[in-house]
């Protein structure tokens, strides 16, 4: 058995798609409408078909879970940094903070409210 990629379930695909490759540089590769591929493996999935593959309502489709993220890595995170500060409409998680092993991280929400994590290259940490 081989993973092949993480699954967002999203409420606007344009708007996610422009998140997603305005902030982190990611280009959708393929688009199927309600479901994209973006460079890197994500995926992204609208609400109403997702709901609907696994026959759910409404009230069980929850944003904003602080129980995972999607964690990328960047070979030159102060670049980065300093661009998402420029980003208007970025909603913190927390700003840069070092953790003790020395990596240096920013946290964000996506427009869906799901945990983006950005961190230095651990081979330069």
């Amino acid at each position: 058995m081989k993973f092949q990629n993480p699954l967002l379930v999203i409420s606007d695909m344009e708007v996610s798609k422009k998140f997603y490759k305005e902030v982190l540089g990611l280009e959708v590769i393929l688009d199927f409408g309600a479901n994209v591929t973006l460079t890197g493996g994500v995926c992204l999935q609208t609400k109403e078909t997702w709901m609907a593959f696994i026959d759910a309502k409404e009230n069980e489709i929850v944003f904003g879970g602080k129980n995972a993220e999607i964690y990328f890595e960047e070979d030159d995170f102060d670049a980065f940094a300093e661009r998402l500060k420029g980003l208007k409409n970025i909603d913190y998680v927390h700003p840069v903070i070092e953790h003790r092993w020395g990596q240096r991280v920013v946290r964000f929400y996506d427009p869906d409210r799901h945990i983006i994590e950005v961190g230095e290259n651990l081979k330069v940490v």
